[in-house]
């Protein structure tokens, strides 16, 4: 008789996946929040995003992995914030300063604890929001693109000249008018579609490589 265990399935919208898969486990063997750390991982070892010192934003932070990854890239110099609708059960060191909020309704002010309206300079804004999936693709699309458009208005907001952005999109009809509006705020901009995404996703990431001057 085989021992071999069965893999526990989710139904995700319209896709089915094994939520036991290898990158969950090796999350869970390294310590992070969630198996979507790779996914960042990735196209940070693509395109360098981050250093050392480096202020950040990270707008869907919860459940916590992207800024467990955060975390250690900015070091101890760094600064990051965060937002999300759901709690981050996750600790962080005193640099990191997280809300639970709605990225539609929060102020950047209260997001980043400024005592002004002059904000600090932003190196990097990073963007995992993701909206309730009805299985619909045209109806997800249009939540996921109005999630990526908050996303693209605080990195115009925030971001220093040189800055960089990433956000993810469900791929659909307005994506192409998403990436040519990008393109007019980015040096460049590319898409990418990490390893670790799920087979049967229609998830993609828009990366947006050094904010033009203003």
């Amino acid at each position: 008789m085989s021992t071999k265990k069965t893999p526990t399935f989710v139904i995700k919208g319209n896709a089915r996946y094994d939520r036991h898969d290898h990158f969950y486990k090796k999350a869970k063997q390294e310590g992070f929040a969630a198996r979507s750390v790779y996914k960042l991982d990735e196209i940070d070892s693509e395109f360098k995003l981050f250093r050392a010192g480096n202020v950040v934003v990270d707008l869907g932070c919860a459940p916590g992995s992207w800024m467990q990854y955060v975390e250690q890239k900015i070091g101890h110099a760094g600064r990051a914030y965060g937002i999300d609708l759901l709690p981050v059960k996750v600790a962080f060191s005193s640099q990191i300063r997280i809300m639970q909020g709605d990225a539609f309704a929060v102020t950047l002010k209260d997001l980043m604890g400024a005592d002004s309206d002059d904000l600090p300079a932003v190196d990097v804004v990073i963007s995992d929001m993701a909206p309730n999936t009805t299985g619909i693709r045209s109806v997800d699309a249009a939540r996921s693109m109005a999630l990526s458009e908050r996303a693209l208005e605080v990195a115009e907001r925030l971001l220093r000249p040189g800055g960089h952005f990433v956000v993810k999109v469900l791929e659909g009809g307005e994506m192409k008018a998403f990436v040519e509006q990008a393109k007019g705020l980015f040096q460049s901009v590319k898409i990418k579609r990490p390893k670790s995404t799920r087979d049967g996703s229609t998830e993609t990431f828009v990366i947006g490589l050094q904010r033009k001057a203003r």
